[in-house]
């Protein structure tokens, strides 16, 4: 039996101008699905114990996998890196995104996470990698449409849990654009190795602030846990770093935008929310945002290099 495409390690020789739109589709929609997803887990798992589970069941299946199609594990920096990476995205990015899902609603979390790609573009500068003009308009449009998407929703949190989001938000961009300039395990072992150092750290800090694993989980909750672990780490995490390292910050990073509008619409399908007209306003003003990153990229690429297919 061949393996997977998206495991195999012939991957990456496939046409970036294919994969680049098939992953940021499975960045839209399972990302967007995931924040539901924490909230019907968080019924039965604590938080960080939740997201360790999930990122050290996903490891190593992953890992595993990978050493027994014969990919040569990391080395001792790409490790290193890994570990650093691991901490800021998953550890801290997706660890207080569960944490402040405890206090705030999963449609809070995902608008308040959408202010990632602001935080992705500061960062990139300080490395001279500033968004274009059309880029910094498609992210201001989008973040506008949050803005609205929020106006609309009637949600409210809790200030520890907003602040958390914001942390979580930070350290997501910061790992990003860090992670661009370092040395990394290649394909899909990269996937592996953020994953399994960053469920050792969640899963100690679980433990160590007094966490412990359900003695009768609800069924719904472990069902959850294992979509979590398979679509929202090992196919979307793993579509997300192969964007990472094929295209802009701004179009990896537009994920964001988009996944507040999914979000509310899982939430109609699955949890009976309801959806008003500034709802209906912000997920079209959010897409324009994203449209525009998309265009302002691609037109910028062009003016940089002329001669490029």
């Amino acid at each position: 039996m061949q393996p997977s495409p998206s495991l195999a390690p012939a991957a990456p020789q496939l046409d970036p101008r294919v994969l680049i739109p098939l992953c940021m589709l499975v960045l839209y929609l399972v990302w967007g699905s995931t924040y539901l997803g924490i909230a019907f887990a968080l019924e039965s798992y604590p938080p960080f114990l939740l997201a360790g589970l999930r990122f050290s069941a996903a490891g190593v299946l992953m890992y595993g996998f990978l050493c027994w199609r014969g990919i040569a594990p990391p080395t001792r920096l790409q490790w290193r890196n890994a570990a650093i990476t691991g901490l800021l995205l998953l550890g801290m990015g997706n660890g207080l995104v569960c944490f402040a899902e405890e206090r705030v609603s999963s449609g809070i979390a995902a608008v308040a996470v959408s202010s990632m790609p602001l935080f992705a573009a500061a960062f990139g500068g300080l490395y001279g990698n500033w968004p274009s003009g059309r880029e910094a308009i498609g992210l201001m449009v989008g973040f506008a449409g949050v803005v609205v998407l929020n106006l609309g929703s009637g949600l409210s949190g809790e200030r520890i849990g907003a602040i958390a989001l914001l942390v979580a938000a930070a350290a997501w961009a910061f790992g990003s654009v860090w992670s661009r300039r370092q040395e990394m395990p290649a394909g899909p072992m990269n996937t592996a190795a953020q994953m399994l150092c960053a469920s050792v750290a969640l899963l100690l800090v679980g433990l160590a602030s007094g966490e412990r694993l359900p003695a009768e989980p609800t069924l719904k909750a472990t069902l959850s846990l294992a979509y979590l672990a398979l679509f929202g780490s090992i196919l979307a995490f793993s579509a997300y770093l192969y964007v990472l390292k094929h295209a802009r910050p701004a179009v990896a990073t537009s994920y964001a935008y988009v996944n507040p509008p999914v979000a509310v619409l899982f939430g109609v399908l699955l949890a009976g929310e309801s959806v008003g007209p500034f709802d209906i306003t912000g997920m079209v003003v959010i897409l324009s945002g994203v449209a525009v990153i998309t265009l302002g990229g691609r037109i910028g690429r062009r003016k940089l290099n002329p001669r490029a297919p």
